[in-house]
């Protein structure tokens, strides 16, 4: 495999645009069902005083008392939190780490750092490209691509960065560096879109201290091979989303529930020789091994997975307020994870042989971009654009054009 080195250009390169991670600043605004969400807001605005904001758990960033705008596209209250008495604000989806799906309270009064950057470009065109925080050594891609906001996190608590693959709503103005996608064209003798782009990172994508590497290949057809894979390795992580097709394992490597799962599963523990996974008393076959050794960062994703669903909460908090019994869309969520990390786990050898491929021939290096006027990125690419064309609402009820 050839090693990373300085002349491969850096995703921060080719993708410019790039927005932090999000800092919840509170745990308890995300759950992985919406009525959990819907009963901790409800004991939130059923208190006043201290104890509100006792159960709030006040940060530097924000208390009851913070005077904040509204998300982007979202309808919540902008008056203070500590009079709040109204509904439970529509929950929305979020990818919160890798491969997990849960609810949020899109409550710009609740959050800590919410980047509202994010949630302007968020629409049913947007896909985003999540940059896994460096971990020397660790397995799993470096890239994953979701069409969720996501929060960035990391599972082993390193920094990464998000990267929307769109600069404006609607599909609009590829966060690519000018000049790029005409150049790989005229290189390869085809269209490239950029989403053909996104799809050779997330294929490609080497992992570095400075950030995701993306070798570019000089051969037309390796070039060709690793987008083929790369839209087959999205397809999996997007899950039906986008007029995709949700991913399946072949016939008879489906999983399915074997023995229901009790109300109360405590352990979650793996039989490779049987392919089963046993949930507290309930069982899930078949399981491929790899579904249940897939990393990333370092971690384990299904231990991960169960355990944010199960781990004894600190009592008296918002957190505790969970669901009585183990939900039944937990389990299609769960078949669908192991689907999911199956099937990335079947590419990986297809990814290793990419790697290898690129090993082998000549490359476009950052000496070559830079010939070629694609780099540096302009300094302007790297900052959002302006996408308002309407009213957004500030603190308090009054309006904010920004």
């Amino acid at each position: 495999m050839r090693p990373v080195t300085d002349e491969m250009p850096l995703l921060d390169e080719l993708m410019p645009w790039s927005v932090a991670p999000l800092r919840l600043g509170r745990e308890w605004v995300v759950a992985p069902d919406v009525r959990t969400l819907r009963a901790r807001w409800d004991a939130l605005t059923a208190t006043e005083g201290a104890e509100r904001e006792a159960l709030f758990r006040p940060s530097r960033a924000r208390t009851p008392r913070s005077a904040v705008a509204a998300l982007p596209g979202q309808r919540t209250g902008t008056g203070r939190l500590a009079r709040e008495c109204g509904p439970c604000p529509e929950p929305v989806r979020l990818a919160y780490g890798p491969f997990d799906e849960q609810w949020l309270l899109p409550d710009h009064r609740l959050i800590d750092m919410a980047r509202p950057e994010l949630w302007r470009v968020a629409d049913g065109r947007q896909l985003f490209a999540v940059e896994q925080g460096y971990v020397p050594q660790a397995a799993g891609p470096a890239l994953l691509v979701t069409a969720v906001l996501p929060d960035g996190r990391s599972p082993a608590g390193r920094p990464g960065r998000i990267r929307p693959l769109y600069r404006r709503p609607g599909g609009r103005e590829p966060n690519v560096t000018p000049g790029l996608l005409a150049l790989l064209g005229s290189r390869y003798d085809r269209d490239v879109t950029a989403e053909d782009l996104l799809a050779w990172a997330a294929a490609a994508a080497l992992p570095s201290p400075g950030g995701c590497r993306v070798p570019l290949p000089a051969d037309p057809e390796v070039w060709a091979s690793g987008v083929e894979l790369g839209h087959r390795l999205t397809d999996v992580q997007l899950r039906g989303a986008r007029g995709r097709e949700r991913p399946r394992l072949p016939g008879g490597r489906r999983p399915y529930v074997r023995a229901a799962l009790p109300p109360h599963p405590g352990t979650l523990e793996y039989d490779a020789e049987e392919e089963v996974l046993h949930v507290g008393a309930g069982r899930i076959a078949p399981v491929p091994a790899a579904a249940w050794e897939f990393h990333m960062g370092g971690v384990r994703m299904l231990p991960l997975w169960f355990e944010r669903r199960t781990a004894a909460p600190e009592p008296g908090t918002l957190d505790a307020i969970r669901p009585p019994v183990w939900p039944q869309e937990w389990t299609s969520e769960l078949l669908e994870l192991i689907t999911v990390l199956a099937l990335l786990g079947t590419l990986a050898d297809e990814r290793t042989a990419l790697a290898e491929g690129l090993s082998d021939g000549p490359a476009l290096a950052r000496t070559d971009l830079r010939a070629a006027g694609v780099l540096p990125p302009p300094e302007a690419t790297r900052r959002p654009a302006s996408v308002l064309d309407h009213h957004e609402e500030g603190p308090e009820g009054q309006f904010a054009l920004l």
